[in-house]
């Protein structure tokens, strides 16, 4: 996962506004009591990142379509 793919599935998830806000503000205990922002800023993984960011906000896992797994589509059930 790249940084601009894990921007782009933070806001699918999250929506711009309060995607930007966990990113910033939520402390993750995986992420070493980090914010998201901040564990990117000293070279976590987006990947990393992206899964530790779903299970702190209870993130089914079929929606951690960020970490390589297929987007549901309108054709797909």
């Amino acid at each position: 996962m790249t940084r601009s793919e894990f921007f782009i599935a933070v806001g699918d998830e999250f929506g711009a506004v309060q995607g930007r806000s966990l990113l910033r503000d939520l402390v993750i205990q995986k992420l070493g009591n980090r914010s998201a922002d901040q564990a990117l800023a000293d070279g976590v993984a987006p990947r990393e990142v992206w899964f530790a960011l779903c299970g702190a906000m209870d993130v089914p896992e079929h929606r951690w379509h960020g970490a390589g797994l297929p987007r549901k589509t309108a054709d797909t059930p």
